[in-house]
């Protein structure tokens, strides 16, 4: 190839070696930006501290659920979710009258199921380990005559962090209207 040739041939490949390199510096730029926004958002205290509210949120619902479920005929196995589902007080006094509370229900042959219709964090303080909330359910009782019965209620819960789990530590209905809660 003569000199001409080689310079004709030289000066196409440089626009396509110039976009080549925009292309990377374009692309570099992109990649160190999108590094940069995940850094601070891995890193941010409102992310932990949404993240934390989520967490007590879904267990609080799901503890406030299973203490409202209860089958006669798996008795047992439903008061052992209601133990592993609470901490502190009202722990001990699910443990203490488990014997009486279990022979109660084997005894009206009750079936009660509960749906979770909404929730709600209404405080937390992650520091501490400590949050409250309030959840919606319909509790299904069916009787030993076969007879359902649907209830909505509201109940608040309080939830402590043990052993980094959320767990009912008190339950207790929400007031309704203007009456004071019970």
């Amino acid at each position: 190839m003569n000199r001409a040739a080689r310079v004709r041939t030289a000066l196409r490949l440089r626009p396509l070696s110039a976009l080549a390199l925009a292309l990377t510096l374009v692309a570099g730029g992109f990649a160190a930006w999108a590094g940069q926004d995940w850094y601070g958002a891995a890193h941010d205290e409102q992310a932990a501290y949404a993240e934390q509210r989520d967490a007590a949120l879904s267990a609080g619902e799901q503890a406030v659920q299973n203490l409202n479920t209860l089958d006669h005929r798996e008795i047992q196995r439903g008061l052992d979710l209601w133990e592993s589902s609470t901490t502190g007080e009202l722990h001990e006094q699910l443990a203490s009258g488990r014997a009486e509370f279990a022979d109660q229900v084997k005894e009206a042959k009750t079936v009660s199921t509960a749906r979770v219709l909404s929730g709600a964090v209404t405080e937390l303080d992650d520091r501490a380990g400590r949050a409250r909330v309030l959840v919606a359910l319909r509790v299904t009782v069916k009787a030993s005559d076969g007879s359902k019965s649907d209830k909505d209620s509201r109940m608040l819960g309080e939830l402590t962090r043990t052993d980094g789990r959320w767990k009912l530590s008190a339950l207790g209905q929400a007031p309704v209207g203007g009456a004071p809660a019970g």
